[in-house]
């Protein structure tokens, strides 16, 4: 591969496998994966439980080591880096969003929203400055005060989704975002992940098996028995 193509991958895997040892047998919940996303994405990964969706998405976030192959998000392979790295990487270059929210739930929306940059030693100014504007952008303004319990589900996944992307990572990757959403807050939350995606080129790659995601996508891989089953855009 060019060092011009590898400008433009995300993400990208070869051979990789998880394996989960247990009795009576081991179990492969993934196997064999090779994949490449690259910038700009907006794509899915698709399956039935126990597909193996979620163990790939966590060890393309460095969240989980895979058994055997690699993996690369952008030019640098992650499966080389020692914990302290992938925790940096982490920080720096990729965004969660996951099911549950993982919202701390003794700070404000605006604490949540802007723990990376805490982290990451932004400025307070310039973290509530570029916390206020991407929650004016999601319709979360004025709700910069509120702790999560005083939040809807649906606010409470929007403050996640900012917090995902304040940073401006090269790659977001999302956990079955929608699934404890009603439809008109799914479609509400997907819409403003769109517009992020089309408006600052942000890479979102979704673990879901819900249809009104996968119809959004521009990409959708369907996984089973932990392979790729299918790989289809458009």
């Amino acid at each position: 591969m060019s060092t011009e193509t590898l400008t433009d991958i995300a993400v990208r895997t070869e051979d990789v496998w998880k394996i989960y040892a247990q009795e009576p047998e081991d179990v492969e919940a993934v196997r064999g994966v090779s994949l490449e996303v690259r910038k700009g994405e907006f794509m899915t990964m698709a399956g039935p439980s126990g597909s193996g969706k979620t163990t790939l998405l966590n060890m393309l976030g460095g969240l989980t080591r895979p058994t055997r192959g690699r993996i690369w998000v952008g030019d640098l392979e992650i499966t080389t880096l020692s914990n302290k790295e992938l925790a940096r990487l982490r920080l720096e270059s990729i965004g969660f969003v996951f099911q549950a929210f993982n919202l701390l739930p003794v700070l404000s929306a605006l604490e949540n929203a802007e723990f990376s940059l805490l982290l990451r030693g932004v400025p307070a100014e310039e973290r509530h400055r570029r916390v206020r504007a991407l929650f004016d952008e999601i319709g979360l303004g004025g709700l910069e005060d509120r702790k999560p319990g005083k939040l809807s589900g649906g606010q409470q996944q929007r403050v996640a989704v900012a917090r995902a992307v304040v940073g401006q990572p090269t790659l977001v990757l999302a956990d079955e975002p929608t699934a404890n959403l009603d439809s008109h807050t799914s479609d509400a939350l997907l819409d403003i992940m769109e517009r992020l995606n089309q408006e600052h080129g942000t890479t979102f790659l979704f673990s879901t098996h819900d249809p009104r995601v996968m119809e959004r996508a521009r990409r959708r891989v369907s996984l089973v028995d932990g392979r790729i089953e299918s790989d289809e855009r458009g």
